[in-house]
C-alpha cells in the first residue's frame, strides 16, 4: 500500500498519524525532519514535485521510524541526531537531548570570553552528549576543555561528537558527587554544568517522551535534596576556581533563587540570575 504512494501522499499519511501524538506544528516539524533525513526530500521538493516516488526500502525504514515516534520516543533519539549551536550532535537514550536554555548558557560563555587572549581552563560537569564542551571549544579554540560524566556510555557519545565536530576535549569518567575524586582535577577559569535538578516527585507531571526515554540519572535528584549538585559544585569551586573565575549553571526555574543562595552562602561574592528567552530564571552565574 505505502509503496504505491507518491511523496505527497506519504507525507500526508505521516502528518495525520503523528497528530495523534503531537500537535500540528510539532508533527509538521518532525515529518519534515524524517523526510529530509531519510528520503532526501525537503518541503520545497514536495511542492515542486509532489508525485515523485520514494524507494520501497526507504519507505519501510520511514514507517519503522514512524512507529517509534507514535510510542512517544523523541524524534532526536529516533533519528539519532540533533542540532545544537549550529552543529550536528549524535544522541541516544544514554544522553539528554540538548535544550534551548542550555544553548543560551553556552552562548553566554562564548560571548563573554570570545576576545580572551590567554588560555582558559574550562570544566564541564555532567557533560552528557558533550554539547556544551564541544560548542565552547569550537568557538573558543584556544581554551582547554575537560569534561566529566559518571556514565561511560554518555562519554562514548560525547567523544564521537567531539571527533565529528573536530574538537580536542579531555573526557573523563568521574562521579562528581564523590569528593575524593576532586583531587584529580586542576584549577579552572570556568566551571559549567547542566546538572540533574528535577525532583523525583515531578515525574508524573512530565511528558512521556522525557520520562520514558531520557536517562533518569541525568534528570532527577532526590526529593529531599534537589540542590545536591549545586552544593557540590559550589564547594568544588572554592578550591578549584582561579582568581576571577566563574561558575555557570543551568537550574530549574522554581529553584533559581535557592541555587543562587547556595553560592552566596558558600562565599561567592557576585551571584547573578539570568532569565532565558521565555523569561524564566534558568541560569545562575557565580564568581568570587
Amino acid at each position: 500500500m505505502f509503496a504505491k504512494m507518491n511523496s505527497k501522499e506519504l507525507y500526508r499519511n505521516f502528518l495525520v498519524e503523528l497528530q495523534t501524538v503531537y500537535d500540528l506544528s510539532e508533527a509538521t516539524v518532525i515529518t519534515d525532519w524524517v523526510f529530509e533525513n531519510m528520503a532526501g526530500i525537503k518541503k520545497a521538493d514536495l511542492i515542486k514535485n509532489p508525485l515523485q516516488k520514494i524507494p520501497e526500502p526507504v519507505i519501510k525504514k520511514m514507517m519503522e521510524k514512524k512507529e517509534e515516534l507514535l510510542q512517544h520516543k523523541p524524534v532526536q533519539y529516533v533519528m539519532g541526531n540533533t542540532t545544537f549551536y549550529g552543529m550536528q550532535f549524535q544522541v541516544n537514550d544514554k544522553v539528554l537531548i540538548p535544550r534551548p536554555e542550555t544553548e543560551e548558557m553556552t552562548n553566554l560563555i562564548i560571548n563573554n570570553y570570545r576576545f580572551e587572549q590567554k588560555q582558559i581552563n574550562i570544566l564541564d560537569v555532567g557533560t552528557g552528549s558533550g554539547c556544551i564542551a564541544v560548542a565552547i571549544k569550537k568557538h573558543l579554540p584556544s581554551s582547554r576543555l575537560i569534561a566529566v560524566d559518571v556514565s561511560e556510555s554518555a562519554l562514548d557519545i560525547a567523544r564521537a561528537n567531539a571527533i565529528t565536530n573536530k574538537t580536542n576535549i579531555q573526557f573523563t569518567q568521574l562521579d562528581f558527587l564523590d569528593e575524593s575524586r576532586w583531587a584529580e582535577l586542576m584549577q579552572f577559569d570556568i566551571i559549567v554544568s547542566n546538572p540533574p535538578y528535577i525532583p523525583g516527585n515531578q515525574k508524573e507531571k512530565m511528558d512521556k517522551n522525557v520520562v520514558n526515554f531520557e536517562p533518569h540519572n541525568a534528570l532527577f535528584v532526590p526529593d529531599n535534596n534537589p540542590l545536591l549538585f549545586y552544593k557540590k559544585i559550589a564547594k568544588f569551586g572554592r578550591d578549584h576556581l582561579n582568581y576571577n573565575g566563574k561558575v555557570f549553571v543551568e537550574t530549574h526555574e522554581d529553584y533559581a533563587k535557592e541555587v543562587a543562595a547556595v553560592f552566596s552562602a558558600s562565599g561567592y561574592q557576585q551571584v547573578i540570575i539570568k532569565k532565558d528567552m521565555f523569561g524564566k530564571e534558568r541560569i545562575v552565574i557565580a564568581s568570587y
